[in-house]
């Protein structure tokens, strides 16, 4: 969390300085507000209504008391409106009180963007490229990697040199932005949550800890109350999410969240659960694959045979190292802890039962 909110303010700072403008974080902050207000077409906004959820929107990010003065927001609006960003925004009046997008469909966040920004851009990749080098912005590789391949695409008008993985259908990311700042800031949440196993959704307080993610899938890592253990909340599976400002958040005072899902595949993690060591023999075909891609940051090659090699790893168990282990079928044979090794042939007995009417 803190490489990320230290990039953003490098990358805001470097990029306002070449614009030559003076943006700064909270009109960005209000600009996004304002729109997020107008695209809501389900209420009416006065320019008080936006007064107040500018404010708003200032503590909960920025944790200032100040709120935001009418002249403000009436100076975002025109800026909105015009070009000076790149916005025109078609920002009208309805009966003189309240204000909407004249087109339904606009957003800032839909407006193309110009060659002029794409240089600018493409600066800003070059500024960040230069902490590349550095341990503590290791993190930064891949995300400078996809925004200068993206940068390039645009301003050749070619095809992306480089395709990443991505899921365009994922659903839980519009919550990542609101969780993030609960915890920066320390903020109780209202959860509405729908696990894949209940049959309705329930409701609760949660307070965050860390942002997790795996397998191309978000998670949040919290508890729902001081007294409970830690609880791993799939973003896919949140209906809905209110921040409660008023409420005490629980800090975590008693275990390390820099390293609480070091000693699993996943993000399934038993309190208490001790580590095991897992040995695993795998084929001739797939021993490359597994040794330039490590199942886990422990695995180390133990004995190599001409039929393959046999690996182990130091985890606990869990349900994401079994499907793992399950997805490379046959070429894969665990080999201890035998109650490990019972359950995958159990699995892959199942399995093979399915297919014996054939």
């Amino acid at each position: 969390l803190l490489n990320i909110s230290l990039m953003n303010n490098l990358t805001i700072q470097h990029f306002n300085h070449l614009k030559n403008m003076p943006v700064n974080r909270n009109a960005l902050l209000r600009y996004k507000t304002i729109d997020k207000c107008l695209k809501n077409r389900y209420r009416s906004w006065t320019l008080n209504d936006l007064i107040d959820a500018c404010s708003e929107a200032l503590y909960e990010y920025e944790g200032s008391n100040e709120g935001v003065s009418k002249r403000s927001v009436q100076g975002d609006i025109q800026i909105m409106r015009s070009d000076k960003l790149g916005y025109n925004a078609p920002i009208i009046v309805i009966d003189r009180k309240y204000y909407i997008y004249e087109n339904p469909d606009y957003s800032i966040t839909n407006i193309p963007i110009t060659d002029k920004d794409l240089n600018r851009l493409g600066e800003v990749v070059q500024f960040l490229k230069q902490f590349k080098g550095f341990t503590h912005f290791k993190e930064l590789s891949g995300m400078v990697q996809k925004l200068e391949n993206h940068v390039y695409s645009k301003k050749e008008n070619s095809q992306s040199v480089i395709d990443f993985e991505k899921n365009e259908n994922l659903k839980g990311l519009e919550f990542i932005d609101t969780i993030y700042h609960a915890i920066v800031n320390k903020h109780v949440m209202r959860v509405e949550y729908k696990s894949f196993k209940a049959r309705d959704s329930s409701t609760f307080k949660f307070h965050a800890y860390l942002l997790k993610e795996f397998n191309n899938r978000w998670f949040v890592l919290g508890r729902r109350d001081v007294n409970e253990k830690l609880l791993t909340l799939a973003l896919d599976r949140i209906l809905e999410i209110n921040k409660l400002t008023d409420e005490v958040f629980y800090k975590n005072e008693d275990i390390k969240l820099e390293g609480y899902f070091k000693d699993v595949i996943g993000v399934t993690v038993n309190e208490g659960q001790r580590t095991e060591i897992v040995e695993i023999f795998v084929d001739r075909t797939n021993a490359p694959y597994v040794i330039t891609k490590p199942l886990h940051h422990s695995q180390k090659i133990i004995e190599k045979r001409s039929d393959g090699v046999i690996i182990k790893i130091e985890v606990k168990l869990n349900f994401e190292l079994e499907r793992l282990i399950l997805g490379f079928g046959e070429t894969m044979q665990v080999i201890k802890p035998q109650k490990l090794r019972n359950r995958i042939m159990k699995k892959l007995n199942n399995a093979s039962g399915n297919y014996a009417g054939d």
